[in-house]
């Protein structure tokens, strides 16, 4: 039975979906972008700021779910620009220090204007 996993730590769903559904040992998370999940507000600015805030609704997930960080087996990664890719990618590997198989694409245009998006998949076991 697959169970919808809902936490005040990470943003609500902005449409016709779930945060996260744990199925058997397996946690999917919808993608995240740079929303603050107290204010409900999007964080404009740089690169950093939004991905250090998506990293910070990550882990909101995760751990609603009882999972953390190193749980993390794959992420799916949409940058606006790959101009930005080495910026964050030294930000995302201090969080995903256990290297989960990962892809990462650019996309024309991310929700609100986001210049990033990051979607998990993790699995407890």
């Amino acid at each position: 039975m697959n169970k919808v996993i809902s936490t005040p730590n990470a943003p609500k769903a902005i449409g016709p979906y779930s945060q996260a559904i744990l199925a058997g040992n397996t946690l999917y998370c919808s993608g995240q972008i740079a929303i603050n999940p107290q204010t409900d507000t999007f964080i404009g600015g740089s690169i950093v700021e939004q991905t250090e805030q998506i990293l910070k609704n990550i882990e909101g997930l995760l751990s609603a779910a009882g999972f953390s960080y190193n749980d993390v087996v794959k992420t799916t990664c949409f940058l606006a620009d790959m101009k930005d890719f080495a910026v964050f990618n030294g930000l995302y590997e201090k969080a995903f220090v256990s290297k989960p198989a990962r892809s990462c694409v650019a996309a024309k245009d991310l929700p609100k204007g986001a210049l990033v998006e990051i979607e998990v998949i993790a699995v407890k076991g």
